[in-house]
């Protein structure tokens, strides 16, 4: 088969949002290290190859609101697409405590190529589909519940942005009533990376946007994505509407 580095749904669906999902698959393209990280397989189904859930959510969520889905066909230990490319994490050697073999000894070359073959490609597309009047963005991710050593995370919801992003409290309001703990406001992870995917192609635009972070084990299984799918399909929409845009 033919290697692709994104995938597109619903190009031509008229609604303004664009739902983008950076960390879609745990794949590992051939022409790295002959498709193989040198991970065993359970490493490899965990929160540090992919998003777990976040593609299937993002899929559900394109066909309720109407909207284009671009999701990412490489893993995120591949390299990180919702990295700056002179991100330092941006090719990963030793996530939440496990060794990445064939990241370890991997030189600019290797870098170079993966960056021309996986990353650039899928920002292209992004952009493309960017492009369109009154675009609004949003991100999908999911979170593991606990990381290594570190105490349980109580958010089933996080919804990341900076400072001066005005259409995300919105949505954080919007999501209270359908969650059973607290809504994450930059949490689990600060809203904020210089020359991430939402950096590159929404704040450097002035277009609304936020990032979505769900709990994987609420996303694992498809009840669970479809439930969260709905419950964003209405939340988003409201947001919109109350923040003005």
């Amino acid at each position: 088969m033919t290697y692709t580095p994104y995938f597109i749904h619903g190009a031509d669906r008229p609604a303004r949002w664009l739902i983008t999902c950076d960390h879609a698959t745990n794949v590992v393209p051939p022409f790295v290290n002959d498709g193989d990280l040198g991970l065993p397989r359970e490493d490899m189904e965990r929160h540090i190859a992919y998003d777990v859930g976040a593609y299937e959510v993002s899929k559900h969520l394109g066909e309720m609101l109407d909207a284009p889905v671009i999701a990412s066909n490489f893993s995120r230990l591949v390299i990180d697409p919702n990295r700056g490319d002179d991100d330092p994490t941006l090719l990963m050697k030793l996530y939440d405590g496990t060794i990445i073999p064939a990241n370890r000894h991997a030189n600019a070359a290797e870098r170079e190529h993966r960056l021309s073959e996986c990353y650039r490609p899928y920002h292209s597309e992004l952009s493309k589909l960017a492009d369109r009047e009154n675009v609004v963005i949003i991100s999908v991710h999911s979170f593991t519940p606990q990381l290594r050593g570190r105490p349980q995370r109580p958010w089933e919801i996080g919804i990341l942005f900076p400072k001066d992003e005005q259409f995300s409290p919105h949505v954080v309001e919007h999501l209270k009533p359908h969650t059973n703990a607290p809504v994450g406001v930059n949490e689990p992870y600060k809203g904020y990376l210089p020359g991430d995917a939402i950096d590159t192609h929404a704040s450097a635009h002035g277009r609304p946007n936020t990032l979505i972070e769900l709990r994987n084990d609420l996303i694992a299984e498809q009840a669970g994505q479809i439930a969260w799918a709905e419950k964003l399909a209405v939340a988003l929409p409201r947001a919109l509407s109350s923040a003005g845009f």
